[in-house]
């Protein structure tokens, strides 16, 4: 089950946080190329910190030598996950082996575990005409507003608990960490965001409370491995 969202044209004036934005909504279906890398997600979950680390400094490489390919993607993503790489609007990520894409209304990609429906990952787009996640405000700022307008009902209670900043290649990004409590569950969940290419990148990520334990690396390992390239 995935958690409800506004509309894309919603979303962006809640993140234009009250700015005028001249933003208007186009949804595309590009191709995308896969790459994968089948291997012991057990193993991987506990190397999951430096497996996550690796990708993303071998990812910095590609993208600002500008060999960013299905190839070598492949070649570089940690046993257990997949890649996938959007060359159309600009940007790869990687999501566990075995679970399986699907479509959600409003999501550029979604994958989800089909055991256990609150394990997803999801990618939204939505053009905009700022140029740098600064430009919407500081990390809590911008999380809090994603969290209890975009990512969340209004029947859910939710919490933000921690929110960190990144810079890879001159692309800044947040990653926050929050929960959402429904009548009957609550989800843990973390999100990445980032602009680049005229876009608003919105990457979501979370499993049910119980199993947080047992998916918190690899969740992490999702959420932090959210980059852009330019297209």
């Amino acid at each position: 089950m995935l958690m409800p969202a506004l509309n894309a044209a919603q979303s962006v004036q809640v993140l234009m946080l009250n700015q005028t934005s001249g933003v208007t909504y186009k949804r595309c279906t590009p191709p995308v190329v896969r790459a994968s890398a089948q291997g012991d997600a057990v193993v991987l979950c506990k190397q999951g910190r430096t497996a996550r680390r690796e990708f993303l400094e071998v990812l910095g490489i590609l993208t600002a030598s500008a060999i960013l390919t299905d190839t070598a993607l492949a070649e570089k993503t940690p046993k257990g996950y997949q890649a996938v790489l959007d060359k159309f609007d600009g940007y790869t990520f990687l999501y566990p082996f075995g679970w399986q894409e699907v479509v959600v209304n409003g999501q550029d990609k979604t994958y989800k575990d089909v055991i256990e429906p609150l394990e997803s990952v999801s990618v939204s787009i939505v053009p905009t005409s700022k140029t740098d996640i600064h430009e919407l405000g500081p990390p809590e700022e911008v999380a809090e507003t994603l969290i209890k307008k975009v990512l969340s009902s209004s029947t859910q209670k939710t919490k933000l608990v921690n929110v960190k900043e990144r810079t890879a290649e001159g692309r800044n990004y947040y990653t926050f960490e929050f929960v959402a409590k429904a009548p009957n569950y609550t989800r843990h969940a973390l999100g990445t965001v980032a602009i680049g290419n005229g876009k608003f990148y919105t990457l979501t990520t979370g499993a049910n409370e119980r199993r947080w334990g047992k998916m918190e690396d690899k969740l992490r390992t999702i959420a932090e491995s959210l980059t852009l390239f330019k297209v």
